[in-house]
């Protein structure tokens, strides 16, 4: 069985590996980790039930905006079971416009940035030009998954977000009584309430239903009026603006000037708009399959993603891609 990741605080221990988490998880081109993390290549990606075994809608993973997570790197998982699943699944290398967004039935955008060096990282990624593209294709009938991790990916994605009326909250979201002992990996559960209703959790039948998601450090959205909260945050949960200022312990209040608390808001939602669909999360290793290897002998590597156990992270891709694609509705 895969090590889980901490299951109780340490106000020294877990903020360092908290912050080693963190940098492996984060770490831009210009930024040296002692840890290295890679796509956990005993990862299953099979697919009990195929949603498409007839005709195969278009999923364009974008990595055209200084990505930094794409088909072939860190969410080679993520593409390769929604091959499995019947999909078309291709990168895509262009700017988004109306004819190069045409023949999508899926475009998925995860932290895009506005360079690559960590000074343009939280540029906007998208020109006003490419926001106006996607917001009248999706209102067309386009369905767009925009996934944005915590600081600085929010920057770069607010734009394109708040044309669907999301706002992000471009921080680090917490979470000390709902999560899984590092507090910026917050639970949502049938349990602790935290978890939303609908098609996306639901599934398709009995056995797609999804009873927990973690989310491993991210930031907050709004919740539009007519949306669906898929991941609700609770009124414990807090965001701040940097990592550093994450307390370690309940009882820890050393940075309570610095929070910001988070009642009313989510870490995903999904809606309509016009003719076409939206899912915008605020966390993007729930989507990946990753091992963490911390490079030292005999030291168990530590698994995050839909790899981690005791979670409905994959249930939960596979669920917002059929809502999407028109599988469900």
């Amino acid at each position: 069985m895969p090590m889980r990741i901490r299951n109780s605080f340490h106000p020294v221990t877990n903020l360092h590996c908290s912050w080693m988490i963190f940098l492996a998880m984060s770490c831009s081109s210009s930024l040296t980790c002692a840890q290295s993390t890679t796509s956990d290549p005993d990862f299953d990606t099979s697919v009990r039930s195929p949603a498409y075994t007839h005709g195969h809608p278009m999923v364009v993973i974008d990595e055209a905006h200084h990505n930094f997570h794409t088909m072939h790197g860190r969410y080679e998982p993520l593409a390769r079971i929604l091959q499995n699943d019947g999909y078309n699944v291709v990168s895509g290398t262009v700017a988004f416009t109306r004819p190069s967004l045409k023949p999508m039935r899926v475009l998925l955008v995860s932290n895009a940035r506005g360079g690559d060096e960590d000074s343009q990282a939280e540029r906007p990624a998208f020109t006003k030009a490419e926001c106006d593209a996607v917001e009248v294709w999706v209102r067309d009938g386009g369905s767009l998954l925009l996934i944005a991790d915590h600081k600085p990916f929010g920057g770069a994605a607010y734009d394109l977000a708040f044309r669907f009326g999301v706002e992000m909250g471009r921080g680090f979201v917490f979470d000390v009584k709902n999560s899984d002992g590092d507090p910026t990996f917050v639970v949502y559960s049938e349990a602790n309430g935290l978890l939303g209703n609908g098609p996306v959790i639901r599934g398709r039948n009995e056995a797609e239903g999804v009873h927990r998601i973690v989310a491993f450090t991210g930031q907050s959205l709004s919740i539009p009026s007519g949306a669906m909260a898929l991941m609700k945050l609770a009124p414990s949960a807090y965001e701040v603006d940097s990592y550093t200022a994450v307390p370690t312990a309940a009882d820890d209040r050393r940075n309570s000037a610095a929070l910001r608390q988070m009642r009313g808001r989510a870490q995903g939602v999904a809606l309509t708009f016009g003719k076409g669909r939206v899912i915008i999360v605020g966390e993007a290793a729930l989507f990946s399959a990753q091992v963490l290897k911390w490079g030292k002998p005999g030291e168990p590597d530590m698994r995050f993603g839909m790899n981690a156990g005791g979670n409905d992270d994959k249930q939960f891709v596979l669920n917002s891609l059929h809502w999407l694609s028109g599988a469900i509705n």
